[in-house]
């Protein structure tokens, strides 16, 4: 047997690799392409723009293949987000490896130097992290200012920079006739009919003015009754290509909201909701609208309790989500308590059983009849065939269902959350009976009423007593913002609340095929903000992270000093290394400058990758005759955009909102991409058994072989 490593031109696993990620680009930055998957077998198709979802949907079947869709999922599983940009560099890196093996550079050589190189711009951008509480800070007080920390000569000076925040002027001119995602609150509690009264409370605690920045040229303003909150309103057009992806009519929605009371409406309704994390959920946003809302009214319900607790983090656990089809984007909302889809069926029992207190049991398991808890170990050589004849001599599967529903009876249960799977016939007697069965509940959900009710999970209906049981829960159909309830024909949403703190995303989409999209995008958003959180800093978003380590590893690139582990530098010459560094560090830059290059692109600052390469290299001039990169951008990231054009309005001011990255998401997606890369390039190998080994032996490219 012998094996030899691929050359440039064979090497199919990076070839592999660059093509599958070459699919995903177009995901890149905040104005993303959507595309449709359909399914060959059902036809149907499904609206995605992330990373995951694209690697789900395709048939995967080389080696390649399912590393970088191990690699996707871990990094989905960890953090939510940064997907995109790491099947990016993957394809980046990928191509620039197989660059360096063209101009025939040493394996270890690409292994070592790009580790090292990365190892150093995780250094680099460390000087660029802001931390949350200066975030916030800012974010709320601060006001639309002229540009600042200018030496005499009109450049950003290195003495400019004793902290990276003060660089940075966040703010954004919050327009009133945007329209407001309601809270939904039909509740007979009394901490659910407080609900509304969050979104407003939690601006009193970063002062008694919260000042909103007033765009040029912009003439008209309203305050909030009763505070000192000054808003601005501005009219912008917008330009919607489909019909089925516009929202309501302005006027229309106004209407819709006027007769509603769970949410703020009219021109002084700051759409922030929270003023702390309100406006960092804004920064992390990267644009979507819909879902900042939603989490803007979810951080402002749990703004009380973390302020008592003395927690700033946002509890995931807390929240989650239903897809409502057959409305209007406009109706999403946020609403306590549990909804889900219940069948016509339920909703009758759902009816009966309004405006009653509800006894609320909690199954922690399957509620069937063959279900037995994770470790019961049956006897061997033994197989039941009836546990209790029925003495009315009827069919023996309605015996077991019987018997349970005798025993939800006795305890006057009328509303049973199941944790897996639930008995068909079971559910049939349940519901000609009044007792409301939901399955498929998550244990988050059944810990969450488990507090609000003083019910205590059971594994089976035998172990039923008397303290198992809770009380206090209310079931009501779901209500729209306009107070009507829904009725979509097979599946219909309900509202199980108990008062407690659970809340539920109400998803709201004309299009089945989006309904997924938009779970997708708010989860993204809301694990943003709980890692950023979490971190306690952020970094500069729209491509300002990567920009100083496309600068820094130039930089490397000219230095004379060799980046690379001690075992490479006794396996290579220093010559060698010395000669093979500059290359491998620009092919490192490479995959940074497509990237920056494609992230214009994407947003529509750039008509071609060209032009776009031409206006990084602009930025990298400056940054360098600045003498400190990193005050550079800061600097332009404080004007609104480190990546701008010099035709942009307003190139002197701050006129949009500051984009925001996770650090820990964005290194990590980095260091995977990378390691994923260099996997494939050092594991790649050609395998070659039986009679051709001699004939191999006896050639003239012996020499590249390894006989084992």
């Amino acid at each position: 047997m012998a094996f030899r490593d691929v050359n440039a031109r064979r090497h199919i696993g990076l070839q592999q690799l660059s093509a599958l990620a070459s699919t995903g680009r177009t995901f890149l930055g905040p104005m993303k392409s959507h595309k449709f998957i359909v399914d060959e077998i059902t036809k149907q198709s499904t609206l995605i723009c992330s990373a995951v979802r694209l690697l789900e949907s395709l048939d995967l079947t080389s080696a390649a293949g399912q590393l970088l869709n191990e690699t996707i999922q871990a990094q989905n599983k960890e953090f939510k987000t940064g997907m995109s940009t790491l099947l990016f560099l993957v394809g980046a890196w990928s191509s620039a490896v197989m660059e360096c093996l063209q101009q025939n550079v040493p394996v270890p050589a690409i292994v070592s130097v790009m580790s090292e190189g990365l190892n150093s711009c995780c250094e680099r951008v460390q000087c660029l992290q802001i931390p949350i509480h200066d975030v916030k800070k800012e974010l709320c007080s601060s006001r639309l200012r002229p540009k600042a920390f200018e030496s005499k000569n009109g450049q950003a000076g290195r003495d400019a920079l004793t902290n990276p925040w003060d660089l940075l002027c966040f703010q954004r001119d919050i327009s009133a006739a945007e329209e407001v995602i309601p809270v939904n609150s039909y509740s007979h509690q009394g901490d659910d009919c407080n609900f509304n009264k969050l979104l407003v409370s939690p601006l009193a605690g970063f002062g008694s003015v919260a000042s909103v920045v007033k765009a040029a040229g912009d003439k008209s303003s309203s305050a909030l009754s009763g505070s000192g909150v000054t808003a601005s309103s501005c009219i912008t057009q917008k330009l919607t290509h489909s019909r089925h992806f516009s929202t309501l009519g302005k006027g229309r929605s106004a209407s819709l909201q006027g007769n509603f009371q769970g949410h703020l409406s009219g021109p002084a309704a700051d759409v922030c909701g929270c003023c702390g994390l309100g406006h960092l959920a804004v920064a992390l946003s990267h644009g979507n609208q819909t879902s900042v809302k939603l989490l803007q009214s979810v951080a402002a319900h749990q703004q009380e309790r973390a302020e008592c607790s003395g927690s700033s983090q946002v509890n995931i656990a807390e929240i989650v989500t239903c897809c409502v089809l057959g409305l209007p984007e406009s109706y999403s909302c946020v609403s306590p308590g549990l909804v889900t889809l219940v069948s016509p069926e339920q909703a009758s029992v759902i009816k009966h059983l309004a405006d009653k207190p509800l006894r609320v049991l909690l199954m922690d398991g399957d509620l069937t009849e063959g279900y037995r808890h994770l470790g019961f170990n049956r006897p061997p050589n033994v197989r039941s065939i009836l546990e209790r004849p029925s003495p009315q001599g009827g069919r023996a599967g309605d015996a077991w269902p019987s018997r349970m529903l005798d025993i939800l009876m006795s305890f006057e249960v009328n509303l049973v959350l199941v944790k897996g799977n639930v008995c068909k016939n079971f559910m049939e007697r349940c519901v000609a009976s009044r007792i409301l069965v939901l399955g498929c509940v998550a244990r988050d959900v059944l810990c969450a009423f488990g507090a609000a009710t003083g019910a205590r999970a059971v594994t089976y209906l035998s172990q039923l007593n008397a303290s198992s049981v809770g009380s206090g829960a209310w079931a009501e159909l779901w209500k729209s913002s306009d107070g009507r309830a829904v009725d979509l024909g097979e599946l219909l949403p309900a509202r199980i609340s108990a008062g407690g703190t659970l809340l539920t995303a109400v998803l709201t989409t004309a299009l089945p095929c989006k309904a997924r999209l938009l779970e997708d995008q708010f989860w993204t958003l809301l694990y943003r903000l709980h890692h950023a959180l979490k971190d306690g800093k952020v970094f500069p978003g729209g491509g300002a992270v990567e920009l100083l380590c496309l600068s820094h590893i130039q930089a490397l690139a000219e230095q004379p000093g060799r980046p690379g582990s001690d075992r490479v530098a006794r396996e290579l010459p220093g010559p060698w290394l010395a000669q093979y560094k500059p290359i491998v560090l620009q092919a490192l830059a490479s995959g940074w400058r497509r990237y920056l290059s494609v992230l214009l692109c994407n947003t529509a600052r750039a008509s071609s990758e060209l032009e776009a390469g031409a206006s990084v290299d602009l930025h990298l001039q400056k940054a360098a005759a600045c003498g400190s990169p990193s005050a550079y951008i800061l600097e332009e990231f404080r004007r609104g955009g480190v990546l701008r054009s010099g035709s942009e309005p307003f190139p002197e001011q701050v006129t949009d909102v500051r984009v925001c990255d996770n650090v820990a998401a964005k290194t990590e997606a980095w260091r995977r991409a990378l390691d994923l890369v260099l996997l494939v390039l050092q594991t790649d190998a050609e395998i070659i058994t039986g009679p051709r080994r001699n004939q191999i032996l006896n050639s003239t490219v012996s020499s590249e072989f390894m006989f084992l």
